[in-house]
């Protein structure tokens, strides 16, 4: 046996061999029971790795909602908005203003109302997408035109879907640089007329008459100033003013009349030197404007609304209605047009024809009022500045509704010669003639008002038709000011001119005779009286009941005026006689007058007759429309309009002196109302009829005079004349201040006693 010497320092002695094997034994085991676990645990010390590094993921966008958000925006015609969709090479092709003018001229040559689409499927792509949608456009004139499975293509760029765009888009037929044309064929405008057929604007041929004032015999001059009187209604001294200061060789207007009528008189007018004989065709009114407030006129489109009327199907280069019921009848004066859409190539040829609708011929208008009376409703004024409203009691039907001056609407036609001129010196007049009063005008009532404050009182509870109260020069319930009556003011004017005053307190009244008296401290007290007890909304809530504050609904543009609650114990009292807060227009008081005298019933007033085409039924028809009913007891409504009645039959009514002779009964109110302007208040008279003719129904009649006088001085007057007129044809008396039928002002009444 060979022994194999042990390396240095490994080999050990015997006893140390045996040592380590036990140690190396003890180490085994520990493994064993360190491994099963039976007892002992450990925790492996953990081994190192390396993280990934972090990665966002970021979704594929929605091309559907892209594809919406750009056909809602197009539905807006948000052009920039849509334009911001498109990709950067189609940026690069096209402008915004391009791209906007491209969308625009489309819908403009298709009239094109609205737009709807239907998105039908889409196709994604890592970077590029699709989508179909259809495309509905709605037209004012040509129906529907309709084109499916547009396709619409995207490239992701930056994130977001951005459309690959191209004029296809707008219609398959615009590719390569097509455009749109639409040729269009225009109905003759339809005519207006009055309730018997009589014309009031129509279309045909009419003659502008002028002057040379150096070339006029002045051997002739009153037979031609009296001719043209007869033909125009201007008064001789108004045509002679107008070439007073004029050089000999310049033209002065005059005025116009029908082809008709000059050729009734031609031989007539060819006698007469320095008469210039202009005809022209166009839109002509009768008469130089009978009820030119509302029947209104045409103007050109503008070019800032030339687009709107565009899109109506318009050509955009007629004449529409621009004001009254011109404006309110459009769609049937105008009828509709006819038109073919055309698509062109680049060069001007046509391609194809998209679409084509025919015209529809336009229908006539019938208004409410009746020609000659209004004429001689409006010759009433003669000038004055006012308004007046007559209305049927038991339907609404307007009769005549004037506002003056009144204009001629022949001057906005610029065929006619005499328009420039007339149209400068109707913008000179102070007196604002195009400004409709009856309808536009917001005043103040004045004592019209105590109507509406002595319902609201009988209606509370707390005042009855015997109530009584002393009416005295002086109104001392305030605590901080003196208010007057009307009879102190008068009286007061008396002592300055005659010195002596005639003017006395009313004393004591009851409250139907307050009415009657016009007594202001006795309305005074009722607003007061109700402030001071909580209830300062009756009187308000009462005017807003009988239709103030608010549109009446008549078909031409109105103001709805002002109605108020007091804020003070002054207010109350102001508001009690109708004064600032309270604005009206003369329109609102002719309705409710109109209620006053048939029972209560607020009818919405009505300028339209009919509709009716050429040939064929009418369209419309006039039918009364119910739009409230006043909140007044049948039998306080009595004691009102009686006290309304006692205003005209009484001695001591403040109208009494003014209908003297009349033999038609009516019942009414006076009113003078403070206008800011010292010593000019508006006046104004309204009242009604009770004649009970079958033949002639009973009337609402409101006169409003603007800063003129006192109610009973100007307004009661007209109100009568207005009443003859309309039930026996003609004017039955003069006024105080005429000497022959027509206005002959002169400075203050003989016996002035003027009434609020």
């Amino acid at each position: 046996m060979t022994t194999v010497p042990c390396p240095q320092p490994i080999c050990r002695p015997k006893g140390d061999f045996m040592k380590g094997q036990r140690w190396l034994t003890f180490l085994g085991v520990l493994f064993l029971l360190t491994s099963c676990g039976g007892g002992l645990s450990h925790t492996p010390a953990p081994t190192p790795t390396l993280k990934p590094p972090p990665v966002d993921i970021t979704p594929v966008p929605s091309v559907e909602a892209t594809m919406r958000a750009f056909l809602e925006a197009f539905r807006a015609e948000d052009y920039p908005a849509m334009y911001a969709m498109l990709s950067q090479a189609s940026r690069a092709a096209i402008s915004l203003e391009d791209f906007s003018k491209r969308y625009a001229d489309a819908l403009l040559a298709m009239n094109v109302r609205e737009i709807d689409y239907t998105i039908t499927s889409t196709l994604t792509n890592p970077l590029t997408a699709q989508a179909a949608f259809n495309l509905i456009y709605r037209t004012a004139i040509l129906g529907d035109i309709e084109r499916d499975n547009l396709l619409a293509s995207f490239v992701l760029e930056e994130g977001a879907w951005h459309l690959q765009w191209s004029e296809a888009l707008i219609l398959p037929e615009l590719a390569g640089g097509n455009t749109l044309q639409t040729e269009y064929r225009i109905p003759a405008r339809g005519d207006i007329y009055d309730r018997q057929g009589n014309a009031l604007a129509t279309q045909s041929e009419a003659v502008a008459l002028g002057l040379v004032p150096g070339e006029i015999n002045p051997d002739q001059e009153g037979l031609l100033l009296n001719v043209l009187f007869q033909l125009t209604g201007l008064r001789p001294d108004t045509i002679r003013a107008r070439y007073a200061y004029a050089q000999p060789d310049w033209y002065i207007p005059v005025g116009e009349i029908s082809i008709d009528e000059y050729a009734a008189q031609r031989g007539t007018l060819a006698a007469f030197s320095g008469l210039v004989i202009s005809p022209y065709e166009a839109r002509y009114y009768q008469r130089g404007g009978i009820a030119p407030h509302a029947v209104g006129y045409t103007l050109y489109i503008s070019k800032e609304e030339q687009a709107a009327y565009r899109r109506q199907g318009y050509q955009g280069s007629e004449r529409v209605g621009y004001d009254g019921i011109e404006r309110w009848g459009e769609p049937y004066l105008a009828g509709k047009h006819g038109a073919t859409l055309y698509v062109v190539d680049p060069n001007g040829a046509v391609v194809t024809i998209l679409a084509r609708s025919d015209p529809q011929p336009a229908q006539s208008i019938y208004l409410t009022i009746d020609r000659e009376f209004q004429q001689q409703v409006q010759e009433a004024f003669d000038g004055l500045p006012g308004a007046a409203v007559v209305i049927e009691l038991n339907t609404g039907r307007v009769l005549a509704i004037v506002s003056s001056p009144g204009f001629d609407p022949n001057i906005f036609e610029p065929t006619n010669r005499n328009a420039a001129t007339l149209y400068e010196l109707l913008q000179q007049d102070p007196n604002q003639p195009l400004f409709n009063r009856a309808t536009m005008g917001q005043y103040p009532l004045g004592s019209v008002f105590k109507i509406i404050t002595m319902a609201a009182a009988l209606e509370s509870g707390l005042y009855k038709a015997d109530s009584t109260y002393d009416c005295q020069y002086q109104f001392t319930e305030l605590f901080d000011r003196t208010l007057y009556d009307w009879t102190w003011d008068h009286c007061q004017r008396e002592l300055q001119t005659s010195g002596e005053c005639k003017t006395q307190p009313s004393g004591v009244l009851t409250l139907p005779q307050g009415l009657m008296r016009s007594c202001n401290p006795w309305f005074w007290h009722i607003g007061l009286d109700l402030y001071r007890q909580g209830k300062g909304n009756l009187i308000p809530e009462m005017a807003r009941a009988f239709g103030l504050g608010k549109a009446t609904g008549i078909e031409i543009e109105e103001a709805t005026g002002n109605v108020a609650e007091p804020e003070s114990e002054l207010a109350a009292t102001n508001i009690a006689i109708g004064q600032d807060p309270i604005l009206v227009t003369p329109l609102q008081v002719a309705v409710f007058t109109a209620a006053l005298g048939n029972g209560g019933t607020l009818y919405r007033p009505q300028l339209v007759e009919k509709v009716q085409p050429v040939s064929g039924e009418p369209t419309h028809v006039f039918s009364p429309e119910i739009i409230g009913k006043l909140p007044v007891s049948p039998e306080n409504l009595k004691i009102i309009t009686d006290a309304m009645r006692e205003v005209v039959e009484n001695p001591k009514g403040t109208a009494h002196h003014r209908f003297i002779g009349l033999n038609i009964p009516v019942a009414g109110k006076t009113g003078t109302a403070e206008s800011g302007i010292a010593g000019y208040p508006h006046a104004w008279f309204t009242g009604f009829t009770m004649k009970n003719d079958p033949n002639k129904p009973d009337i609402a009649v409101v006169v409003f005079v603007q800063n003129k006088g006192e109610g009973s001085d100007y307004a009661a007057p007209i109100f009568r004349r207005i009443v003859e007129i309309y039930f026996y044809g003609r004017p039955q008396s003069l006024y105080w201040f005429e000497s022959n039928i027509g206005i002959t002002e002169t400075p203050t009444p003989p016996g002035w006693t003027p009434q609020p």
